[in-house]
């Protein structure tokens, strides 16, 4: 029974400091890779956001908000 017992901490050992050495983030080919992509996404939608059609719409909206009777 001991060694059943010394066996199974000794591999609950070996499995938690496999582990501890396996790569869980991101490296930095990856961060840069994410960041690009980042603002890319934010740079198309700063154009949309401030297009003339969207613009309009939001105006639009904004002025029936106002104008709704109470």
């Amino acid at each position: 029974m001991w060694r059943r017992v010394r066996n199974w901490t000794g591999t609950a050992r070996e499995a938690m400091r496999a582990a501890a050495r396996r790569d869980v983030g991101m490296n930095t080919a990856e961060y840069a890779m994410g960041t690009i992509a980042a603002c890319a996404f934010a740079a198309v939608l700063y154009k949309v956001v401030t297009s003339d059609a969207v613009s309009s719409g939001v105006q639009a909206v904004i002025g029936r908000a106002l104008d709704a009777p109470f």
